[in-house]
């Protein structure tokens, strides 16, 4: 109508500017924002690392505490932070470089004091002490209040109250503990450093200072082992023990780890291996290597489907070894190469690729996919491979009878089946030499878990010796109890 009146072009133009800038606000703060955040965290973590590097502390830090912890310098109730898993300091990460300087950290060595020598003081940290700890001197409970208070020892983990201690136990000797038969002490290496010095290699004399229950303990653990959990594990050792006696393989090689069983008198360490039969395998190949003691080794080794799951397991794991930190996830992993498998038979045809033999003599073999050498009784997470489903006459396999246990498995589903006690496997003999010959095409393999891809090649596979395990009598399955109760089972075992 001629009456209306029309908004000026300009006018429309401004509300489309203005409609054009909230909208790239809307779009671009909360990716500068995102941005900034992202920035100051990378900033604050070189920090942290800076800070860890430096420090004597081994320094960890963690998003979430797992219980109720406070800052050792300002004593505030924390959620994150730093933690030390030598000495067990927790700290707020604005505290940190304060308490590199006002607390000191487990050392592995003293000075070279004679007073020090001959008495090791207690090494006190005040608060955080462990659930359910009580008090050495009035056997109260430790730790109850919602506050930094009462101090742990880091080296015997005793604990005591803020009032015990300034009445009793503020110039008390340390003694280690319960773990003190274990535990090389500061003091000693600190001798057999003088001693060395000094050209002297008489270090049963020293140890013998120490009684003659004294059995250092050697830790040699792989980090990447299982579920990724090693490093805590590690962590925890170091607490418990002196930070020198554990090592994690990844980072130091187990034949420089056991470099440390020179400074002690001779047979008189134990080493404790936390890993899988890789782990196991490769410490053992450096106690041959170092001669300490004359064995090596492995206890199966397979070459078929069981070993493409492992390889291809492996190659993935070596990827992203962060995705598989649970033991569910790796299951499901194991699974999924496993039904792949079913379905394209990647070992197919494995008769006509090999040929074996037992004790020079060669065997002839049905359509399998792949065959099993092993001198344990148990085979791919607790499965006891050559009893099968126990319905069947079979000669009785033994690790210590210098026999070897040759099975032969028809593909992936056939193992899902032998494991779940479906099926039995094709036993092909025992011998106290197998010798393997893969005649043409890459074939996986694998020995106590370590796979790889194989090529033409001769394999031979002898009995050598056997080596004392830990076994955890608590998760003893039916099998072994009813393989216990046999009397003629006892006596052979015995």
């Amino acid at each position: 109508m001629e009456g209306e009146k029309r908004p000026a072009p300009y006018e429309g133009l401004f509300a489309d500017g203005h409609l054009v800038l909230w909208t790239l606000c809307s779009v671009l703060l909360p990716v500068f924002i995102t941005f900034w955040c992202s920035l100051q965290r990378s900033r604050r973590q070189l920090h942290r690392r800076d800070i860890f590097r430096k420090s004597k502390h081994g320094w960890r830090d963690t998003d979430l505490f797992s219980h109720p912890t406070y800052c050792c310098v300002c004593a505030q109730h924390i959620l994150q932070g730093a933690f030390c898993d030598c000495c067990g300091l927790r700290v707020d990460e604005g505290c940190l470089k304060k308490a590199d300087k006002r607390f000191h950290c487990k050392e592995i060595m003293l000075k070279n004091d004679s007073k020090a020598l001959d008495a090791m003081h207690h090494h006190w940290i005040r608060g955080n002490v462990p659930l359910c700890s009580y008090c050495v001197v009035c056997k109260q409970q430790c730790g109850s209040q919602p506050k930094l208070c009462d101090y742990r020892c880091i080296w015997c983990q005793k604990t005591v109250h803020d009032e015990c201690m300034r009445n009793s136990l503020k110039n008390e000797q340390c003694d280690f503990g319960e773990f003190r038969n274990l535990i090389i002490p500061p003091s000693y290496l600190t001798s057999i450093n003088q001693m060395r010095k000094d050209k002297k290699t008489d270090y049963a004399m020293l140890a013998s200072k120490l009684g003659k229950q004294w059995t250092p303990l050697i830790i040699l653990a792989n980090s990447r082992s299982g579920t990724n959990m090693g490093e805590g594990l590690l962590g925890e050792f170091r607490i418990l023990l002196n930070p020198v006696q554990v090592f994690d393989v990844t980072k130091t090689p187990p034949v420089k780890a056991l470099q440390l069983c020179t400074l002690l008198p001779y047979y008189s360490a134990r080493v404790l291996v936390c890993g899988g039969d890789g782990t196991v395998g490769w410490v053992l190949d450096a106690v041959d290597e170092m001669k300490i003691k004359e064995f090596t080794m492995n206890n199966y080794f397979s070459v078929g489907p069981d070993a493409l799951m492992a390889l291809n397991f492996h190659a993935h794991r070596e990827k992203a070894p962060s995705l598989f930190s649970s033991r569910i996830l790796n299951k499901a992993v194991y699974l999924f190469y496993g039904t792949k498998d079913c379905l394209v038979q990647e070992c197919k045809d494995l008769n006509k690729k090999v040929e074996l033999e037992l004790d020079g003599e060669r065997v002839e073999l049905p359509n399998l996919e792949g065959i099993i050498v092993l001198n344990i009784g148990y085979w791919g997470g607790g499965c006891r491979l050559w009893e099968g489903m126990g319905d069947e006459t079979y000669p009785l396999a033994r690790h210590d009878d210098g026999l070897l246990e040759v099975v032969g498995v028809y593909g992936s589903f056939h193992c899902a089946q032998i494991q779940v006690k479906l099926a039995n496997p094709f036993r092909i003999g025992q011998a106290h030499t197998v010798r393997l010959i893969l005649k043409c095409s890459m074939m996986p393999m694998q020995v106590d878990g370590e796979p790889w891809a194989q090529g033409p090649c001769t394999v031979t596979i002898t009995h050598k010796t056997h080596a004392l395990m830990l076994y955890f009598s608590g998760e003893q399955t039916d099998d072994d109890i009813s393989s216990t109760s046999d009397p003629e089972d006892t006596k052979e075992t015995e």
